[in-house]
């Protein structure tokens, strides 16, 4: 049998080794010993080879802006919102839709081909609406890009916002998103998951919003969102980020929220390295970790999935797209570290969020998409370990990014020079 592209000995997520075979776009076979030609044979011997990484809750038109025009002094949430505010009109399309072309350049070097970005229609011109649909296109070859027109200044709260996200919808925005706690009143928040709920379901869309992400225990948004998921069909199709508000709310009532969660089949996002970094701002000690009940909701069947939310903008003053680094980050706050959890939250950046984001043909499995990442590592539990090397980034069955392993030369007093293969435990 004949092959485009043949990868042999690679190590699966779940610890066997095998070959994998490419014809066109697509997974032709896998086995641990496939017999046939190929135009192309690379060997990956003992290296990591998954699904591509994803990323489900991220900010692409204000990424790579920071210290434009100034940097976010206390790390809050709503001096980083207000700082957003003075950046807009300031903002070009061009400025925009280069910032995010090089943060595409990133993503691919680290493995990670799908992203859904939250795109601000609060400014009238609509201008990182339509450059993030032009990235949209320009990067369909090797990168699934979903967008959510996302009214940041709150879809009542800032003029226009309502109007300028059916706007946004119209011009092709993939879901529908929202910022209930950032309105003016509780009652305003609720009403907006209704509207915007109702939106999505007449569209046949997705919902995902940033909801209860506050230190606040009676920011109960997603009470709401769950409530209009089911009165209006939309099982499988909403998703609530950050809930940040649910790591303070009261036990009692938490035990019948996620029930209803699960029942409701809402998903899920916690962003780690940015919830852990602006909650909690306002405490002395004991300062409260700032991200939601994720080990809870696990056990009540809950999908959820690790984001990255910001990589240098006016929130966040690091990142690099690198959703080992978000996994990483997790597992220590969400205190998930038996081996099990670990993997889990290998899992949580590939597997869980293409659930999230309804992504088709999506998986290492024979007849998917040939998207793939081979990486420096024995298994996930050691590639969240040491986040390391991405030694191959194969989209529809083109590599698109490769390096080679950098081993490290030792020579050390009395004892003889050797190679260090970092991702060998002693």
């Amino acid at each position: 049998m004949s092959f485009d592209c043949l990868l042999t000995g690679g190590v699966l997520p779940d610890g066997s080794t095998a070959d994998i075979a490419i014809t066109g776009e697509k997974i032709a076979a896998i086995g641990p010993k496939i017999d046939g030609t190929a135009n192309e044979t690379i060997d990956i011997s003992g290296n990591l080879v998954s699904a591509p990484f994803v990323d489900p809750h991220f900010h692409m038109d204000a990424t790579l802006s920071y210290g434009i025009p100034r940097i976010n002094k206390s790390g809050t949430l709503l001096e980083g919102i207000g700082l957003w505010g003075e950046l807009k009109p300031q903002l070009t399309h061009e400025a925009v839709k280069q910032r995010a072309l090089d943060y595409c350049d990133w993503a691919v070097t680290q493995g990670l081909l799908a992203i859904r970005t939250h795109v601000d229609v609060c400014d009238d011109r609509l201008l990182a609406v339509e450059a993030l649909l032009e990235v949209q296109k320009e990067v369909a070859d090797y990168i699934d890009l979903q967008l959510v027109a996302f009214p940041q200044d709150g879809v009542y709260r800032s003029p226009n916002a309502m109007q300028n996200t059916l706007r946004a919808l119209d011009l092709g925005v993939d879901v529908v998103g929202g910022i209930p706690h950032f309105e003016r009143t509780m009652d305003d928040g609720r009403r907006s998951v209704t509207e915007l709920c109702e939106i999505a379901e007449k569209r046949g869309l997705p919902v995902d919003m940033h909801c209860d992400e506050t230190d606040d225990p009676h920011s109960r948004h997603i009470e709401q969102l769950i409530y209009e998921t089911q009165r209006l069909g939309l099982q499988g199709r909403v998703a609530g980020s950050h809930l940040t508000s649910m790591h303070s709310m009261d036990n009692y009532y938490v035990s019948k929220l996620l029930p209803l969660m699960a029942e409701a089949e809402v998903s899920a996002i916690p962003n780690p390295l940015i919830n852990i970094t602006i909650q909690g701002r306002h405490d002395t000690y004991p300062k409260r970790r700032g991200m939601t009940r994720v080990p809870e909701m696990l056990a009540h069947g809950i999908r959820v999935g690790w984001g990255q939310d910001c990589v240098l903008d006016p929130w966040y003053p690091l990142g690099n797209a690198d959703m080992l680094d978000v996994a990483f980050m997790g597992l220590h706050v969400a205190q998930m570290t038996s081996p099990a959890d670990m993997s889990r939250c290998y899992d949580m950046v590939t597997n869980q969020n293409a659930a999230i984001m309804n992504l088709e043909d999506y998986g290492l499995q024979v007849g998917k998409k040939a998207s793939l990442v081979v990486l420096d590592a024995g298994n996930p539990i050691e590639a969240i370990r040491l986040r390391p090397e991405r030694l191959l980034v194969m989209a529809k069955g083109k590599v698109i990014a490769k390096r080679e392993r950098q081993d490290t030369q030792m020579s050390l007093p009395a004892r003889p020079s050797q190679v260090n293969r970092r991702h060998k435990t002693p």
